[in-house]
């Protein structure tokens, strides 16, 4: 008989090696649910309805800051960072300290802009370019979505 430890590490394999995101086992008293990172898609349980997420308005400039572009895409100077995973956004990279970053500061590449928390475990961000911080899109503490965008940066 194998031990729960090479169950789980067999079950891991196959995932890998066909593809899989998401597994669910019961034999017996072993149970375990496997899911791959960044594979959070929100599901329901049979006889539940999911409502859909309201839309959130986007934060208004700050008084005598110059309006940003409506869409990056019209400007080919901006580069949004995104949220790599599903998580919580910080800012800080504890409640007492400074954010790490601010709308002007400078970047480089592979600069630390943000954490973002994931199942207990602390993700840093980084910068994916050489620049300066155009915009802030997220408050500290909310929740981020995989794909949803973070920052705005200026190249330069």
């Amino acid at each position: 008989m194998t031990t729960s430890i090479e169950k789980i590490s067999a079950l891991l394999a196959m995932m890998k090696d066909n593809d899989i995101v998401e597994l669910e086992l019961e034999e017996g008293e072993f149970s375990v649910a496997l899911r791959k990172q960044g594979a959070f898609a929100p599901t329901a349980m049979p006889g539940m309805t999911m409502a859909a997420p309201m839309p959130v308005a986007a934060p208004a400039p700050a008084a005598g800051a110059p309006a940003p572009a409506e869409n990056p895409a019209d400007d080919p100077g901006l580069i949004q960072i995104k949220s790599p995973i599903v998580g919580t956004f910080y800012r800080t990279p504890s409640p007492e300290a400074p954010p790490f970053v601010q709308e002007g500061d400078a970047v480089k590449k592979d600069s630390i802009v943000c954490i973002i928390e994931a199942m207990k475990i602390m993700n840093e961000i980084r910068a994916e370019a050489d620049g300066k911080i155009e915009r802030v899109l997220v408050e500290s503490g909310e929740p981020v979505e995989y794909g949803q965008p973070l920052f705005l940066i200026r190249k330069g």
